[in-house]
């Protein structure tokens, strides 16, 4: 103990890697975040989409080199399963909200199916009042719970595919695929007010972010419970983020235009951002190419450097 029965803090270290959690329910993405930061020691770490304390599932972490590329996972396609039980709606459109209306539920199981058609593909959605948005500088949520309406404008979302995997009236567990940015409390009381009824979301489950999916991901009871070497080799490369680009391999001198911020050489039939790798495939960072030129975007940190 330190003076004043202070602890002493842990020594930190250099991570570069993606680890991909499976969050427990009851818990913010923060504090999961904060949890695994601990466990590995790592200096540098950043998750990439919010999942509600209610909401469980994949929650990718990136650490070091790798938090420089989650905005690609952000703003990626994702898939849930959102157990949706209708006849209730709630303040906050989900389960730990209060019950204000109650309603019928005059469908079957091929009326929901038919129902669900309507919001496949570019759809408006406007936000719920309980969200971690922004309106005047404060978020949304913190003027629902003092009451106070605010404008909540419709915003572009994009549904890859819905369909039931169970029907047990009042509950439907569905599986989403949909663009960044869609609120699955409102999807489900859009479904409900198609059909005439009314809904909350029950439960959620994330399953794909990105490239990544839930069968890859680890609990953080399970990590926790790991020495660090087993910790270590749940890392996923800095790169990962990027899989869904093409590569490019460049030479030494390329390499060093890039680190200098110097305008490098692309292949004439190379268009677009690429993942950029060097001498003896070492991971460079983002880069994009034009016209024969190649610019950096975000580069990893020089071997050597903090």
């Amino acid at each position: 103990m330190h003076p004043g029965g202070a602890r002493a803090r842990s020594p930190r270290r250099r991570v570069d890697g993606v680890l991909l959690l499976d969050k427990p329910a009851g818990l913010s993405s923060n504090a999961a975040l904060q949890r695994v930061k601990r466990a590995l020691a790592a200096e540098k770490a950043g998750h990439t989409g919010t999942l509600d304390p209610l909401a469980t599932g994949l929650l990718p972490l990136c650490f070091g080199d790798a938090t420089k590329f989650a905005q690609a996972v952000l703003d990626a396609p994702k898939e849930y399963l959102a157990t949706v039980r209708f006849g209730a709606a709630t303040t906050t459109g989900d389960a730990e909200g209060e019950t204000v209306r109650t309603c019928d539920v005059p469908f079957s199981r091929a009326e929901l199916a038919a129902a669900l058609t309507r919001f496949v593909g570019p759809v408006l959605q406007t936000p719920p009042a309980f969200a971690a948005l922004k309106f005047r500088g404060r978020n949304y949520y913190e003027y629902a719970r003092a009451g106070i309406d605010i404008p909540r404008a419709p915003r572009a979302i994009e549904i890859g595919a819905i369909e039931i995997v169970d029907w047990s009236a009042p509950l439907a567990v569905l599986r989403v695929a949909c663009s960044k940015g869609t609120y699955m409390r409102v999807l489900a009381e859009d479904i409900a007010g198609a059909l005439g009824s009314c809904a909350h979301l029950a439960a959620l489950r994330r399953t794909v972010s990105g490239p990544f999916g839930l069968a890859a991901a680890v609990t953080l009871e399970a990590l926790e419970a790991m020495d660090s070497a087993a910790r270590d080799l749940l890392l996923l490369p800095s790169d990962a983020p990027l899989s869904g680009l093409a590569r490019l391999d460049v030479d030494a001198s390329t390499a060093v235009d890039l680190a200098a911020g110097r305008v490098g050489r692309s292949p004439p039939d190379v268009s677009g951002r690429c993942r950029c790798y060097g001498p003896q495939g070492r991971f460079l960072g983002l880069v994009e190419a034009s016209s024969g030129e190649l610019r950096s975007v975000r580069l990893t940190r020089a071997e050597g450097n903090p």
